[in-house]
């Protein structure tokens, strides 16, 4: 999937755009496009999450690309399970990470996947993962590590273990500004990020290895940090592109898993998620799926209303202009222009 991103072009998430609109110029492959910044997005997110996690990044690029122009290309690591409707969403319409050498990205962004194996290395993925680890430190002006990938990235890089939580990590946290640095600047302090984890890189850990952490929360722990490798490597454990209702969705699928016996414990709510009345309705309902624990239960899930101070886009926003001119700055000065 190749996709032209400009201030004044209106990009919406390619599953919504029609065949035809595909096969325009606004939205195909363009040819020949002298683009300031080519940005890689290897989406490994389960099937469910396929397209969200296209159209969170494409937003974000959009709202925080200003006048930069990016060529935008979407790969997915062979290796990942996916199912028939899935596999051929990727082979139809992503393009295929075997190109992804000629393709001069300055920026790419590696998400993380559902794990199915005890541990990291066990993973059917972590083989690829790990070559693209050491690919985008030869190739890439930066990397962003999205969550699980983040914890695969430390780990192969400088063996830094993730740990399990005793509960999942969800919700959306305050997070303060820890060390002065470009994808830092000019947020506030306190900002928001949505997190959604089961395990945890733990700041120890992670200094005595020299990594810059670069935000945390007092109750969701390490929110990004960084490390330079020739290509600048950010982490973050949070998830700033989250949508709104990311974290409900998520939620809920946690609910209907428990209901069906996929999965042993009922889920907490969301910190700092639901409004008041919302989170004693849903807390009232929690006790009533433990006791009959049937998953037709899931449809009678009472209503919900958010809080009206989560917004945590802003932030992201920010942070991915910051990236971006830190991308376009490097493309500037490298490029045949400035040097005559």
């Amino acid at each position: 999937m190749t996709v032209l991103l400009e201030k004044r072009r209106l990009i919406v998430s390619p599953g919504l755009v029609p065949a035809q609109m595909r096969r325009d110029d606004k939205f195909g492959h363009p040819q020949n496009v002298d683009a300031d910044l080519t940005i890689g997005l290897i989406n490994n997110m389960p099937d469910a999450a396929l397209q969200a996690t296209e159209r969170q990044f494409m937003r974000l690029l959009r709202q925080a690309a200003g006048d930069i122009r990016i060529d935008f290309h979407c790969f997915s690591l062979p290796s990942v399970r996916r199912s028939q409707p899935a596999k051929g969403r990727v082979e139809g319409q992503y393009t295929d990470i075997a190109e992804i050498d000629r393709l001069h990205i300055d920026g790419l962004i590696v998400t993380g996947a559902e794990p199915n194996a005890a541990t990291l290395r066990q993973e059917t993925f972590w083989r690829e993962l790990t070559e693209i680890i050491d690919w985008a430190k030869d190739n890439t002006r930066s990397t962003i590590w999205s969550c699980l990938a983040a914890h695969a990235a430390v780990l192969h890089l400088d063996g830094v273990e993730r740990n399990r939580l005793e509960t999942k990590c969800s919700g959306i946290y305050d997070c303060i500004k820890a060390y002065p640095h470009w994808l830092t600047q000019g947020l506030p302090s306190p900002f928001k990020v949505a997190h959604s984890r089961l395990n945890e890189l733990r700041a120890a850990d992670l200094m005595a290895n020299g990594y810059q952490l670069l935000s945390h929360s007092t109750r969701g722990g390490v929110d990004s940090f960084a490390k330079d490798f020739g290509s600048q490597f950010v982490f973050f454990q949070g998830h700033p592109e989250y949508e709104a209702l990311s974290l409900e969705r998520e939620y809920l699928r946690d609910i209907s898993r428990f209901l069906a016996g996929e999965r042993d414990s009922y889920p907490g709510l969301p910190v700092g998620y639901f409004e008041a009345e919302t989170e004693l309705a849903l807390s009232a309902f929690a006790v009533r799926a433990q006791t009959e624990r049937r998953p037709t239960l899931s449809t009678e899930s009472p209503d919900r209303t958010l809080r009206e101070d989560i917004a945590a886009g802003a932030a992201a926003t920010l942070i991915f202009q910051n990236w971006l001119d830190f991308l376009a700055e490097h493309a500037r000065a490298t490029s045949p222009e400035t040097s005559r």
